[in-house]
């Protein structure tokens, strides 16, 4: 009896078209995969922080996504001539979500992100100059540049569908930003973060003023030099 032939196919979300000899092209293959990394942090940074910011942020991102969704079936402008992909390219879904991110990051780092001022700082407390922020907030709009001129590069998309992705992403990214300011300008952010579900879910608010990461260094001191302290003691 012969075995029943199953058509197969691939699947698309991580599929992606190169040429294997081309270089450039390889690593444009790499950053395609840029966005769904994104999703993995957004869960990641939601679940391990539980920081309403992020959870803001992601929430904006999924925005961003549903409407490109729309604009895309709303456009119906295909994709180049010579195709490597399905369905429309009106506007560039990979070059709207990575300019979304890239300016969210950029109004957070520098209008958002309030540090502790000098005479209200630990010793060791090291906040991120402005500086700092200036500096991640270039490498991640040149992370977002790269990504949306790979989708050229690869053939994925027009000039113009990611040109019209990169302004829809931003415009997107600022509107969002305004509307997260007013919410908490209001108290409502406040307000949200008291309701009992958020509060057993143990949602805060402490990445606007706080360097985590550095938080979480100066407990870590703090238990350190104690030990050291009690050790001395006993000895």
């Amino acid at each position: 009896m012969a075995e029943e032939i199953v058509s197969l196919t691939s699947f698309s979300l991580t599929h992606v078209h190169y040429d294997p000899a081309d270089p450039i092209s390889y690593l444009c293959a790499w950053l395609a995969l840029v966005p769904q990394s994104l999703c993995v942090m957004y869960v990641t940074l939601i679940w391990s922080t539980r920081e309403v910011e992020i959870v803001l942020l992601g929430a904006g991102q999924f925005a961003c996504e549903v409407l490109n969704f729309a604009l895309k079936r709303f456009i119906k402008e295909e994709r180049p001539p010579r195709m490597n992909g399905n369905g429309y390219g009106m506007p560039s879904s990979h070059a709207q979500f990575v300019t979304y991110f890239a300016v969210s990051m950029v109004l957070f780092l520098l209008f958002r992100h309030q540090p502790p001022r000098l005479e209200a700082r630990r010793k060791d407390h090291n906040p991120m100059s402005m500086l700092e922020r200036v500096f991640w907030s270039v490498v991640g709009l040149a992370g977002a540049f790269t990504v949306a001129w790979s989708r050229v590069y690869l053939n994925y998309h027009t000039e113009k569908q990611v040109l019209v992705g990169c302004t829809a992403g931003a415009v997107i990214a600022v509107t969002w930003f305004a509307v997260t300011s007013i919410l908490r300008r209001f108290g409502w952010v406040a307000w949200a973060l008291d309701i009992p579900i958020v509060r057993w879910l143990r949602v805060r608010d402490l990445v606007v003023e706080e360097d985590l990461c550095q938080s979480g260094w100066e407990k870590w001191n703090d238990r350190t030099v104690m030990r050291k302290t009690k050790d001395k003691k006993r000895s």
